[in-house]
């Protein structure tokens, strides 16, 4: 089993002890993290956009982009949110399996995608259920067009602690350009009301992003090593998004808090956020004053959160291993997925 991953989006290389120096986004991360998963039982390839050389370690060689058009003895290809991507290498590879593997919400203007990608036999893996929910509905797509989906992992040892939880502090964990700016109004409304909060910005720093002059009681801790960003999870009243506007495909940062005990406070109704968050108690859908009573509420006392199992990274790899057919079982398409 040879596998290539084919990321044509990426802003620069980057590999495993990217995990570790922070700065990486959602898709990047669960990439490294589900190629090291499979790296003991299948032949992985990285093909990445503004790679200069190759590189080896464990989740397997890290290769220029355009050297995947003359790449041999591929069975499978992943490609990363590149829809033309995908239909160009099957020109280049007729024989092998190809796979967009879909982290984003395509814009209205990729819509003919349906029709090219059926044609150039294309299958679909989104990240979650409702985000393979989102595309079947965008996409009109009829049963020629095979989409499923594989959540998104998070660490097996990512579990609660006895950090003591600052009842102050808020936590905002994600580039700025998810509703970061929004989240500053909601957040000066509740420091109106809970004089004393603050909110910590964690930013990956892979985008920069106009948000407006910051409200007082913000506090901006630049781009942190993953290990630092669920510190500040552990320590934190909650991971405060309640931001109306950017649907996450998944939305890892919300997996990670709850598996390490914190809650989240997200929008219903908005992206996978009830998929990952299903607990009501982390969901709001009215304005401002719904979220400063949750918060009250927390800080007398904080609520038990857990995250899904199904999330967890030995589960995710167990779903790819189906889908790909790994250890001699039988294929499955991703719209069995």
């Amino acid at each position: 089993m040879t596998v290539a991953v084919v990321d044509p989006c990426c802003a620069g290389a980057y590999a495993p002890a990217s995990l570790v120096s922070g700065g990486l986004g959602g898709t990047e991360a669960t990439v490294l993290r589900v190629a090291g998963a499979l790296s003991g039982r299948v032949g992985i390839t990285h093909f990445q956009k503004n790679r200069c050389a190759a590189e080896f370690g464990d989740a397997g060689p890290m290769r220029p982009f355009d050297d995947v058009f003359e790449a041999r003895g591929i069975s499978t290809f992943l490609v990363i949110n590149s829809w033309k991507v995908a239909c160009r290498l099957r020109k280049a590879h007729p024989e092998a399996r190809i796979v967009l593997w879909l982290h984003v919400h395509p814009g209205r203007h990729n819509r003919p995608m349906a029709g090219r990608l059926r044609a150039a036999d294309v299958e679909i893996v989104c990240v979650s259920r409702s985000h393979a929910d989102w595309v079947r509905g965008f996409l009109g797509a009829d049963a020629a067009l095979r989409i499923g989906h594989v959540h998104n992992p998070i660490d097996d040892d990512l579990l609660p602690d006895a950090t003591p939880r600052d009842p102050d502090r808020l936590l905002f964990a994600s580039s700025p350009h998810k509703g970061l700016a929004e989240v500053f109004t909601w957040f000066s409304e509740c420091r109106k009301a809970i004089p004393g909060l603050t909110l910590a910005v964690a930013d990956p720093g892979y985008l920069a992003w106009e948000t407006g002059p910051a409200p007082e009681g913000v506090v901006f801790l630049g781009k942190l090593p993953h290990r630092a960003v669920i510190a500040e999870m552990r320590r934190s009243l909650c991971l405060f998004q309640p931001q109306t506007t950017f649907a996450e495909t998944f939305g890892l940062v919300l997996a990670e808090a709850n598996a390490v005990g914190t809650p989240v406070l997200v929008q219903r109704d908005l992206g996978a956020n009830v998929e990952v968050a299903g607990d009501p108690a982390q969901l709001v859908d009215g304005g401002v004053g719904q979220a400063i009573e949750r918060l009250r509420g927390w800080r007398a006392m904080p609520p038990v959160v857990r995250c899904d199992p199904k999330f967890r990274l030995s589960a995710v790899a167990r779903r790819w291993s189906t889908l790909l057919g790994v250890d001699g079982g039988t294929a499955v398409r991703s719209g069995a997925a």
